[in-house]
């Protein structure tokens, strides 16, 4: 009975928390939690997507006490300008993380977008819990003051608190679009085809003028096709030919995993499309993320029949 609901759950975790790694911990421990529980359950007092989710919030909350968000570059700071700095990793910082593309329901995939999921750092966490449970999960407000235990009053007040932080800090969410994906999967095969041939002209004609280019754990982004162009030869320039760009599918977006030369895990790009044009590549050097992602450590290369 909870495991049909662990793909929503694990959803619902990772808006809270931005983290996959900490998401699948908390649903593991809701399942526990539940399982302990599940003698008091009382259907007649609310459904069992209701009461699950009920205990997931308040696990997430608890682990939300006391943290700091999880940032990416972009929110951090202006963009540099200089695609030489030196880059090194700010292992300091709680980096917010991509999100494999859930495959079972359309409830899971909702506001899953990496720009959301990033503006969501910026509410106190139970604003944010409010928020999702309300127009994510399009759960009545009564429902999610029972979760909170609250009042419908505190919750409305909450939500619209949370609306106008959102609008007032991420102006740019009023126009997030859904992906076209067909459309925008076009444009990323043909970045992943330069990409793989180190070819950065090709590469660069797919950009808009005001591409942005980030990449966690490095403290670092970038402004425009010039500097991306330029960062992407230096990139070339240090690592060589030889790289393996995977197609996946994470935040519902069109996204690469990149294998390095040697074939080790490198990185995931998550990409912004709009208008046949990259409008935006986050960067995550994190190799340790590709087993949520089903990926192995390294490249698969064909073998030769003969």
């Amino acid at each position: 009975m909870f495991e049909e609901f662990r793909g929503d759950l694990l959803a619902h975790c990772y808006r809270m928390l931005g983290s996959i790694h900490e998401a699948e911990d908390l649903v593991q421990e809701t399942m526990l939690r539940a399982w302990k529980a599940s003698d008091r359950y009382d259907l007649a007092r609310a459904s069992l997507r209701t009461w699950l989710h009920r205990i997931a919030t308040n696990a997430c909350l608890t682990a939300l006490d006391g943290r700091t968000r999880r940032p990416l570059p972009s929110g951090l700071g202006p963009a540099g300008d200089d695609p030489f700095a030196p880059l090194t990793p700010a292992l300091d910082i709680p980096w917010l993380q991509p999100f494999p593309d859930p495959a079972d329901t359309a409830q899971q995939r909702a506001g899953l977008r990496l720009a959301l999921v990033a503006a969501l750092q910026l509410l106190p966490a139970r604003q944010r819990a409010v928020l999702l449970l309300r127009e994510v999960l399009q759960m009545p407000a009564a429902e999610v003051a029972d979760i909170l235990d609250t009042s419908v009053a505190s919750v409305n007040s909450s939500l619209q608190r949370a609306r106008a932080t959102l609008r007032t800090a991420t102006p740019s969410l009023d126009t997030l679009r859904e992906p076209d994906v067909a459309a925008d999967r076009a444009v990323i095969t043909r970045y992943a085809a330069a990409f793989e041939a180190g070819d950065v002209a090709a590469l660069s004609r797919l950009l808009a003028d005001d591409v942005t280019l980030e990449m966690p754990p490095v403290n670092l982004w970038l402004s425009g096709r010039d500097h991306f162009r330029t960062f992407m030869e230096r990139v070339f320039a240090m690592r060589g030919g030889g790289w393996r760009a995977v197609s996946i599918a994470a935040n519902g977006g069109p996204a690469l995993a990149a294998y390095a030369p040697g074939g080790g895990a490198h990185s995931m790009q998550l990409f912004t499309v709009a208008d046949g044009l990259i409008r935006s590549c986050v960067t995550f050097v994190d190799p340790a993320l590709f087993p949520a992602f089903d990926l192995p450590p390294a490249a698969v290369t064909a073998v030769d029949p003969q």
